[in-house]
């Protein structure tokens, strides 16, 4: 059996907080990401989506590293992620990249684009400085960029070459994950879909994974093999892109695909409008968390969390009324 590239296995990331007005508030646990397990092999894309403050990016620092979890682990290749800043932490991390939301906020304003193309091979003392320009080069062609691109700033790019910059620095490495914190959501529709595309002939071309994360169910549909739907820090449903957003099982799940904008006349869906407000992950309610806004709550519901349970279809939800909640099509 092959070995996943990247395993999550019951990650969690709880924090501290104090919660009320100081200086008469009491520590509470907020409950970040709360046992996120899933596998991503090589060459395939995972979508990760959800509401702001699910716990998406919270779950994407953790793959990275970049903070420790409570409890859990993430496995690369078959080993535990090292602590950060370990020998063995900045090997591994030579195999995962990241591309952030805002590329300008993650360029430097006052560095020439080609220059940070090729500081990740400085760090990581890979080839000289002549080797380390044509890689940069070679990279940047990779993804659509220009040579006359390499000397320019930040500030004298388009949002949607910045971007390009952002992901030629994170392919200079010859990654093998790239995890993309919604990657296009500050961009124009238009350059939308050019970098997906890009991604996705990237991943043809090199067999790179993604953990892909965004707002966006029609790109996450158009980019993924799979996905996953996030809740308060829990994933409540996960399977293929098709069958999961023509037949969602989570209520939540349905929610969130019938607000998708749609032309088609063949299909009609209603809106489903979520009642009340999210709970404070500082305070959540016991039992399943989405119980406060789910219209098909039970007394089970409010006092017993559902498992991720497999379905016969093969996707996972974690529902304990999942085989009689009936599905919402979608165009």
């Amino acid at each position: 059996m092959t070995t996943p590239l990247l395993q999550a296995a019951e990650l969690t990331r709880h924090y501290s907080v104090r919660s009320g007005a100081w200086p008469f508030g009491r520590t509470a646990t907020l409950r970040a990401v709360d046992g996120v397990s899933f596998t991503l092999p090589a060459g395939r894309t995972l979508g990760l989506v959800g509401e702001s403050g699910c716990g998406k990016s919270t779950t994407a620092k953790l793959v990275l590293g970049l903070v420790p979890p409570t409890r859990g682990e993430v496995r690369v290749m078959g080993e535990t992620l090292p602590p950060a800043g370990t020998a063995r932490w900045r090997a591994l991390r030579r195999s995962i990249q990241m591309v952030f939301q805002d590329p300008l906020g993650a360029l430097d304003r006052r560095v020439p684009v080609g220059d940070q193309i090729t500081e990740p091979l400085i760090i990581h003392r890979i080839g000289t400085p002549a080797q380390r320009r044509d890689k940069a080069v070679a990279t940047m062609a990779a993804v659509g960029l220009k040579l006359d691109h390499f000397d320019r700033y930040p500030h004298e790019l388009s949002g949607g070459q910045r971007q390009r910059i952002v992901l030629a620095r994170a392919l200079v490495l010859e990654p093998k994950l790239i995890v993309c914190d919604e990657p296009i959501s500050a961009l124009d529709v238009s350059i939308q879909a050019q970098v997906v595309n890009l991604l996705v002939d990237l991943q043809a071309q090199l067999g790179i994974a993604y953990l892909f994360i965004s707002h966006d169910l029609r790109m996450i549909r158009q980019v993924s093999h799979e996905v996953a739907v996030m809740y308060l820090g829990r994933i409540v449903e996960q399977g293929e892109p098709d069958s999961l957003l023509a037949q969602p099982a989570h209520p939540y799940t349905q929610a969130l695909i019938s607000a998708i904008p749609t032309a088609s006349t063949r299909t009609r869906r209603g809106r489903i409008i979520l009642k009340g407000d999210p709970p404070n992950p500082i305070d959540l309610p016991s039992g399943c968390a989405f119980h406060t806004r789910c219209a098909f709550a039970v007394a089970r519901c409010r006092t017993e969390t559902p498992a991720l349970r497999v379905m016969a279809d093969g996707r996972r939800v974690a529902c304990h009324l999942a085989d009689t909640n009936s599905p919402r099509a979608v165009a």
